[in-house]
Protein backbone atom coordinates (compact mmCIF):
# COMPACT_ATOMS: atom_id res chain seq x y z
CA UNK A 1 0.00 0.00 0.00
CA UNK A 2 1.38 3.18 -1.01
CA UNK A 3 1.05 5.92 1.56
CA UNK A 4 0.64 9.43 0.08
CA UNK A 5 3.11 12.02 1.35
CA UNK A 6 1.90 14.32 4.17
CA UNK A 7 1.27 17.92 3.23
CA UNK A 8 3.83 20.23 4.79
CA UNK A 9 2.46 22.93 7.08
CA UNK A 10 2.36 26.34 5.28
CA UNK A 11 3.31 28.41 8.33
CA UNK A 12 7.00 27.41 8.45
CA UNK A 13 7.16 27.94 4.71
CA UNK A 14 5.84 31.51 4.99
CA UNK A 15 8.39 32.23 7.69
CA UNK A 16 11.26 30.98 5.52
CA UNK A 17 10.10 32.99 2.48
CA UNK A 18 9.74 36.16 4.53
CA UNK A 19 13.25 35.82 5.95
CA UNK A 20 14.68 35.21 2.47
CA UNK A 21 12.87 38.23 1.01
CA UNK A 22 14.08 40.44 3.87
CA UNK A 23 17.67 39.37 3.27
CA UNK A 24 17.37 40.10 -0.46
CA UNK A 25 15.94 43.56 0.22
CA UNK A 26 18.66 44.26 2.75
CA UNK A 27 21.39 43.38 0.26
CA UNK A 28 19.80 45.41 -2.53
CA UNK A 29 19.10 42.54 -4.90
CA UNK A 30 15.39 43.31 -4.91
CA UNK A 31 13.89 46.82 -5.11
CA UNK A 32 10.25 47.85 -5.06
CA UNK A 33 9.25 51.23 -6.40
CA UNK A 34 7.97 53.61 -3.77
CA UNK A 35 4.30 54.46 -3.71
CA UNK A 36 3.07 57.92 -2.78
CA UNK A 37 -0.47 59.02 -2.24
CA UNK A 38 0.40 62.63 -3.07
CA UNK A 39 1.93 64.18 -6.22
CA UNK A 40 5.71 64.41 -6.38
CA UNK A 41 6.62 67.89 -5.07
CA UNK A 42 8.21 70.32 -7.52
CA UNK A 43 11.72 71.31 -6.38
CA UNK A 44 11.64 74.85 -4.97
CA UNK A 45 14.52 77.10 -6.04
CA UNK A 46 15.86 79.28 -3.25
CA UNK A 47 14.63 82.84 -3.66
CA UNK A 48 17.31 85.11 -5.05
CA UNK A 49 18.33 87.99 -2.85
CA UNK A 50 17.58 91.59 -3.80
CA UNK A 51 21.25 92.18 -4.57
CA UNK A 52 21.33 89.24 -6.97
CA UNK A 53 18.20 90.55 -8.65
CA UNK A 54 19.65 94.04 -9.02
CA UNK A 55 23.01 92.73 -10.21
CA UNK A 56 21.16 90.52 -12.68
CA UNK A 57 19.13 93.46 -13.95
CA UNK A 58 22.32 95.42 -14.57
CA UNK A 59 23.74 92.52 -16.59
CA UNK A 60 20.49 92.26 -18.56
CA UNK A 61 20.62 95.99 -19.17
CA UNK A 62 24.19 95.59 -20.45
CA UNK A 63 22.99 92.96 -22.93
CA UNK A 64 19.79 94.69 -24.07
CA UNK A 65 20.79 98.37 -23.95
CA UNK A 66 24.43 98.89 -23.01
CA UNK A 67 26.66 101.86 -22.39
CA UNK A 68 27.28 102.68 -26.05
CA UNK A 69 23.58 103.36 -26.64
CA UNK A 70 23.24 105.27 -23.39
CA UNK A 71 26.24 107.47 -24.21
CA UNK A 72 25.03 108.10 -27.74
CA UNK A 73 21.61 109.16 -26.46
CA UNK A 74 22.67 111.38 -23.58
CA UNK A 75 25.94 112.87 -24.83
CA UNK A 76 23.86 114.70 -27.43
CA UNK A 77 21.57 116.20 -24.81
CA UNK A 78 21.65 119.95 -24.21
CA UNK A 79 23.99 120.58 -21.23
CA UNK A 80 21.90 123.47 -19.89
CA UNK A 81 18.18 122.85 -20.32
CA UNK A 82 16.92 126.10 -18.78
CA UNK A 83 16.88 129.52 -20.45
CA UNK A 84 19.35 131.04 -17.97
CA UNK A 85 22.77 129.42 -17.28
CA UNK A 86 22.52 127.35 -14.10
CA UNK A 87 26.27 126.98 -13.54
CA UNK A 88 29.29 129.24 -13.68
CA UNK A 89 32.38 128.46 -15.72
CA UNK A 90 34.85 126.10 -14.09
CA UNK A 91 38.54 126.62 -13.34
CA UNK A 92 39.59 125.19 -16.68
CA UNK A 93 38.27 128.38 -18.26
CA UNK A 94 40.28 130.63 -15.94
CA UNK A 95 42.24 133.44 -17.56
CA UNK A 96 45.59 133.22 -15.75
CA UNK A 97 46.68 136.68 -16.87
CA UNK A 98 43.93 138.25 -14.76
CA UNK A 99 45.42 136.94 -11.51
CA UNK A 100 47.23 139.67 -9.56
CA UNK A 101 48.49 137.52 -6.65
CA UNK A 102 50.34 134.19 -6.71
CA UNK A 103 49.39 133.34 -3.14
CA UNK A 104 46.12 134.14 -1.33
CA UNK A 105 45.16 133.53 2.29
CA UNK A 106 41.53 133.31 3.43
CA UNK A 107 40.67 133.71 7.12
CA UNK A 108 37.30 132.24 8.10
CA UNK A 109 36.09 134.70 10.75
CA UNK A 110 32.56 133.69 11.75
CA UNK A 111 30.79 130.49 10.83
CA UNK A 112 28.18 127.94 11.94
CA UNK A 113 28.58 124.94 9.66
CA UNK A 114 31.75 125.33 7.56
CA UNK A 115 33.71 122.12 8.28
CA UNK A 116 37.07 122.31 10.02
CA UNK A 117 38.69 119.84 7.64
CA UNK A 118 38.33 122.34 4.81
CA UNK A 119 41.32 124.12 6.40
CA UNK A 120 44.36 123.48 4.23
CA UNK A 121 46.88 124.88 1.77
CA UNK A 122 45.63 124.21 -1.77
CA UNK A 123 47.50 124.15 -5.08
CA UNK A 124 45.19 125.83 -7.60
CA UNK A 125 45.18 126.61 -11.32
CA UNK A 126 47.77 128.92 -12.93
CA UNK A 127 50.30 128.23 -10.16
CA UNK A 128 48.14 129.96 -7.54
CA UNK A 129 48.41 128.71 -3.94
CA UNK A 130 45.53 129.15 -1.51
CA UNK A 131 45.55 129.07 2.30
CA UNK A 132 42.09 128.52 3.80
CA UNK A 133 42.12 128.59 7.60
CA UNK A 134 40.20 129.47 10.75
CA UNK A 135 43.45 130.31 12.51
CA UNK A 136 44.39 133.98 12.83
CA UNK A 137 47.90 132.80 13.67
CA UNK A 138 48.37 131.02 10.34
CA UNK A 139 46.70 133.89 8.47
CA UNK A 140 47.76 136.93 10.49
CA UNK A 141 47.59 139.16 7.39
CA UNK A 142 44.82 137.56 5.31
CA UNK A 143 43.94 138.75 1.84
CA UNK A 144 40.27 138.10 2.55
CA UNK A 145 38.01 137.44 5.54
CA UNK A 146 35.06 135.09 5.16
CA UNK A 147 31.80 135.55 7.06
CA UNK A 148 29.04 132.93 7.07
CA UNK A 149 25.59 134.00 8.28
CA UNK A 150 27.19 137.10 9.85
CA UNK A 151 27.34 140.53 8.24
CA UNK A 152 30.85 141.80 7.47
CA UNK A 153 32.07 145.02 9.11
CA UNK A 154 30.32 148.12 7.83
CA UNK A 155 33.39 149.83 6.39
CA UNK A 156 36.40 148.43 4.57
CA UNK A 157 39.39 150.72 4.30
CA UNK A 158 42.15 150.51 1.73
CA UNK A 159 44.76 147.93 2.70
CA UNK A 160 42.29 145.83 4.70
CA UNK A 161 41.25 142.30 3.74
CA UNK A 162 38.54 141.82 1.14
CA UNK A 163 35.23 140.98 2.80
CA UNK A 164 33.46 137.79 1.69
CA UNK A 165 29.94 136.69 2.64
CA UNK A 166 28.61 133.17 2.03
CA UNK A 167 24.88 132.44 2.14
CA UNK A 168 23.65 129.11 0.73
CA UNK A 169 20.08 129.50 2.00
CA UNK A 170 17.21 129.95 -0.49
CA UNK A 171 16.52 133.54 0.54
CA UNK A 172 20.11 134.59 -0.17
CA UNK A 173 20.65 138.32 0.36
CA UNK A 174 23.56 140.66 -0.10
CA UNK A 175 24.20 143.07 2.74
CA UNK A 176 25.89 145.68 0.58
CA UNK A 177 28.96 145.50 2.82
CA UNK A 178 30.71 142.53 1.17
CA UNK A 179 33.11 142.65 -1.77
CA UNK A 180 32.46 139.05 -2.83
CA UNK A 181 29.16 137.21 -2.39
CA UNK A 182 28.99 133.39 -2.45
CA UNK A 183 25.69 131.54 -2.94
CA UNK A 184 24.19 128.51 -4.68
CA UNK A 185 23.18 130.67 -7.68
CA UNK A 186 25.23 131.17 -10.86
CA UNK A 187 24.27 134.85 -10.95
CA UNK A 188 26.32 135.71 -7.87
CA UNK A 189 30.07 136.33 -7.58
CA UNK A 190 31.08 132.78 -6.67
CA UNK A 191 28.81 129.74 -6.86
CA UNK A 192 28.88 126.82 -4.42
CA UNK A 193 26.64 123.80 -5.01
CA UNK A 194 25.60 121.21 -2.43
CA UNK A 195 27.06 118.31 -4.42
CA UNK A 196 30.33 117.95 -2.50
CA UNK A 197 31.24 115.37 0.11
CA UNK A 198 32.21 117.85 2.83
CA UNK A 199 28.75 118.31 4.33
CA UNK A 200 28.49 116.16 7.50
CA UNK A 201 31.85 114.42 7.23
CA UNK A 202 31.06 111.80 9.88
CA UNK A 203 28.51 110.01 7.70
CA UNK A 204 28.67 106.24 7.36
CA UNK A 205 29.24 105.75 3.64
CA UNK A 206 28.43 102.03 3.71
CA UNK A 207 26.22 101.14 0.73
CA UNK A 208 23.95 98.14 1.16
CA UNK A 209 24.30 95.30 -1.34
CA UNK A 210 20.56 94.62 -1.10
CA UNK A 211 17.45 96.66 -1.82
CA UNK A 212 14.22 96.20 0.10
CA UNK A 213 11.81 94.17 -2.00
CA UNK A 214 8.52 95.34 -0.55
CA UNK A 215 9.25 98.77 0.95
CA UNK A 216 10.20 100.89 -2.04
CA UNK A 217 10.65 104.44 -0.73
CA UNK A 218 12.79 106.06 1.98
CA UNK A 219 11.82 109.43 3.43
CA UNK A 220 13.10 111.37 6.40
CA UNK A 221 12.13 114.89 7.38
CA UNK A 222 12.63 116.54 10.75
CA UNK A 223 11.33 120.00 9.79
CA UNK A 224 7.60 119.63 9.28
CA UNK A 225 6.95 122.37 6.73
CA UNK A 226 3.38 122.69 5.38
CA UNK A 227 4.13 122.45 1.66
CA UNK A 228 6.59 119.59 2.02
CA UNK A 229 4.33 117.62 4.35
CA UNK A 230 1.38 118.16 2.03
CA UNK A 231 3.27 116.72 -0.95
CA UNK A 232 4.62 113.80 1.05
CA UNK A 233 1.20 113.19 2.59
CA UNK A 234 -0.33 112.83 -0.87
CA UNK A 235 2.35 110.60 -2.40
CA UNK A 236 3.56 108.31 0.39
CA UNK A 237 0.18 106.64 1.11
CA UNK A 238 0.24 105.44 -2.51
CA UNK A 239 3.64 103.73 -2.15
CA UNK A 240 5.12 101.27 0.36
CA UNK A 241 7.57 103.39 2.35
CA UNK A 242 9.47 104.02 5.56
CA UNK A 243 9.41 107.51 7.04
CA UNK A 244 12.14 107.90 9.67
CA UNK A 245 11.91 111.58 10.61
CA UNK A 246 9.59 113.51 12.88
CA UNK A 247 7.18 114.25 10.04
CA UNK A 248 4.65 111.60 8.94
CA UNK A 249 6.69 108.98 10.80
CA UNK A 250 5.52 105.39 10.31
CA UNK A 251 8.34 103.39 11.94
CA UNK A 252 7.49 103.88 15.60
CA UNK A 253 9.27 107.17 16.21
CA UNK A 254 12.29 109.17 15.00
CA UNK A 255 15.87 107.87 15.07
CA UNK A 256 14.80 104.28 14.34
CA UNK A 257 17.04 103.77 11.32
CA UNK A 258 19.74 101.99 13.32
CA UNK A 259 17.12 99.57 14.63
CA UNK A 260 16.38 98.60 11.04
CA UNK A 261 19.99 98.72 9.83
CA UNK A 262 22.57 98.10 12.60
CA UNK A 263 25.39 98.09 10.02
CA UNK A 264 24.86 101.83 9.61
CA UNK A 265 26.14 102.58 13.12
CA UNK A 266 29.46 104.38 13.61
CA UNK A 267 31.69 104.64 16.67
CA UNK A 268 30.84 108.25 17.44
CA UNK A 269 27.72 109.24 19.40
CA UNK A 270 25.03 108.92 16.72
CA UNK A 271 23.44 111.90 15.02
CA UNK A 272 20.60 111.54 12.54
CA UNK A 273 22.75 112.44 9.54
CA UNK A 274 25.50 109.95 10.38
CA UNK A 275 23.52 106.95 9.12
CA UNK A 276 21.42 108.80 6.55
CA UNK A 277 23.49 107.74 3.54
CA UNK A 278 23.71 104.11 4.66
CA UNK A 279 20.01 103.76 5.48
CA UNK A 280 18.99 105.29 2.13
CA UNK A 281 21.05 102.72 0.27
CA UNK A 282 18.62 99.95 1.29
CA UNK A 283 15.78 101.46 -0.77
CA UNK A 284 15.15 101.65 -4.50
CA UNK A 285 13.82 105.20 -4.20
CA UNK A 286 14.31 108.21 -1.92
CA UNK A 287 11.75 110.99 -1.69
CA UNK A 288 13.60 114.33 -1.78
CA UNK A 289 11.53 117.49 -1.23
CA UNK A 290 13.23 120.87 -0.91
CA UNK A 291 12.26 123.35 1.82
CA UNK A 292 11.80 125.99 -0.87
CA UNK A 293 11.09 125.61 -4.58
CA UNK A 294 13.31 128.15 -6.28
CA UNK A 295 15.66 128.24 -9.26
CA UNK A 296 19.02 126.47 -8.73
CA UNK A 297 18.33 125.70 -5.06
CA UNK A 298 19.27 122.00 -5.27
CA UNK A 299 20.47 120.75 -1.90
CA UNK A 300 22.03 117.75 -0.21
CA UNK A 301 18.58 116.13 0.00
CA UNK A 302 18.98 115.19 -3.65
CA UNK A 303 22.72 114.54 -3.72
CA UNK A 304 22.66 112.28 -0.65
CA UNK A 305 20.15 110.07 -2.44
CA UNK A 306 22.31 109.88 -5.57
CA UNK A 307 25.43 109.13 -3.52
CA UNK A 308 23.65 106.29 -1.71
CA UNK A 309 22.84 104.41 -4.92
CA UNK A 310 19.10 105.11 -4.83
CA UNK A 311 16.85 106.89 -7.31
CA UNK A 312 15.55 110.26 -6.05
CA UNK A 313 11.89 111.18 -6.48
CA UNK A 314 12.40 114.94 -6.50
CA UNK A 315 10.30 118.03 -5.84
CA UNK A 316 12.09 121.37 -5.84
CA UNK A 317 14.09 123.55 -8.22
CA UNK A 318 12.45 123.89 -11.65
CA UNK A 319 15.88 123.64 -13.35
CA UNK A 320 16.98 120.56 -11.39
CA UNK A 321 17.87 118.69 -14.60
CA UNK A 322 20.82 121.07 -15.04
CA UNK A 323 22.29 119.74 -11.79
CA UNK A 324 22.00 115.95 -12.08
CA UNK A 325 23.41 113.17 -14.27
CA UNK A 326 21.34 112.14 -17.30
CA UNK A 327 18.34 109.93 -16.47
CA UNK A 328 19.20 109.70 -12.77
CA UNK A 329 16.14 111.14 -11.01
CA UNK A 330 12.35 111.13 -11.25
CA UNK A 331 11.13 114.73 -11.37
CA UNK A 332 7.79 114.68 -9.58
CA UNK A 333 6.71 117.99 -11.12
CA UNK A 334 6.47 116.36 -14.56
CA UNK A 335 3.46 114.22 -13.60
CA UNK A 336 -0.17 115.31 -13.76
CA UNK A 337 -1.09 113.73 -10.42
CA UNK A 338 0.37 111.84 -7.49
CA UNK A 339 -1.48 108.75 -8.69
CA UNK A 340 0.27 108.97 -12.05
CA UNK A 341 3.63 109.42 -10.33
CA UNK A 342 3.04 106.47 -7.99
CA UNK A 343 2.01 104.30 -10.93
CA UNK A 344 5.25 105.18 -12.72
CA UNK A 345 7.34 104.41 -9.62
CA UNK A 346 5.70 100.97 -9.35
CA UNK A 347 6.33 100.38 -13.05
CA UNK A 348 10.03 101.19 -12.75
CA UNK A 349 10.40 99.19 -9.52
CA UNK A 350 8.90 96.09 -11.16
CA UNK A 351 10.91 96.35 -14.37
CA UNK A 352 14.57 95.42 -13.71
CA UNK A 353 15.75 96.92 -17.00
CA UNK A 354 13.91 100.20 -16.45
CA UNK A 355 15.29 100.47 -12.92
CA UNK A 356 18.82 99.66 -14.08
CA UNK A 357 18.54 102.48 -16.64
CA UNK A 358 18.41 104.98 -13.77
CA UNK A 359 21.84 103.74 -12.65
CA UNK A 360 23.40 103.71 -16.12
CA UNK A 361 25.02 107.15 -15.70
CA UNK A 362 27.18 105.75 -12.92
CA UNK A 363 27.80 102.44 -14.67
CA UNK A 364 28.83 104.11 -17.92
CA UNK A 365 30.48 107.27 -16.60
CA UNK A 366 28.03 109.66 -18.27
CA UNK A 367 27.94 112.74 -16.05
CA UNK A 368 26.52 115.51 -18.22
CA UNK A 369 26.19 118.77 -16.26
CA UNK A 370 26.82 116.84 -13.04
CA UNK A 371 30.55 117.11 -13.73
CA UNK A 372 30.31 120.91 -13.44
CA UNK A 373 28.02 120.65 -10.43
CA UNK A 374 30.66 118.64 -8.58
CA UNK A 375 33.36 121.05 -9.76
CA UNK A 376 31.33 123.92 -8.25
CA UNK A 377 30.83 122.30 -4.84
CA UNK A 378 32.11 123.24 -1.40
CA UNK A 379 35.04 120.87 -2.00
CA UNK A 380 36.51 123.22 -4.59
CA UNK A 381 35.43 126.51 -3.01
CA UNK A 382 38.84 127.42 -1.49
CA UNK A 383 40.61 127.61 -4.85
CA UNK A 384 37.73 129.30 -6.62
CA UNK A 385 37.43 131.95 -3.91
CA UNK A 386 41.19 132.50 -3.86
CA UNK A 387 41.08 133.03 -7.63
CA UNK A 388 38.35 135.66 -7.20
CA UNK A 389 40.36 137.40 -4.46
CA UNK A 390 43.52 137.29 -6.59
CA UNK A 391 41.72 138.92 -9.54
CA UNK A 392 40.76 141.80 -7.23
CA UNK A 393 44.27 142.13 -5.82
CA UNK A 394 43.49 141.10 -2.23
CA UNK A 395 44.37 143.79 0.30
CA UNK A 396 45.49 146.01 -2.55
CA UNK A 397 41.96 146.21 -3.93
CA UNK A 398 40.32 149.61 -3.89
CA UNK A 399 37.99 150.36 -1.00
Amino acid sequence: MIVPPRLMSTFPLKIMLSITLFLLLLTGFVHFPSVSLSPTPIPIQPASSSSETFAGSLRKWDALVGCDRFREKHNKATPNQSAVPSLQQTGCDLDCERLKLKHVSILVKKWTWIPDNLDNLYPCSCGLSCLWTKSSVLADKPDAELFENHSPPAQRKAGEPIRVLIDLEPGRKRTGQEDIFISYHAGDDVQSTYAGSLFHNSRNYYVSDTKNRDTLVYWSSSRCLPRRDELAGKLLPLLPHHSFGKCLNNVGGPDKALTFYPKCAINNPPKWWDHLHCAMSHYKFVLAIENTFTESYVTEKLFYALDSGSVPIYFGAPNVMDFVPPHSIIDGSKFQSMEELASYVFKVANDPIAYAEYHAWRRCGVLGNYAKVRAMSLNTLPCRLCEAVSRRGGRNAGS
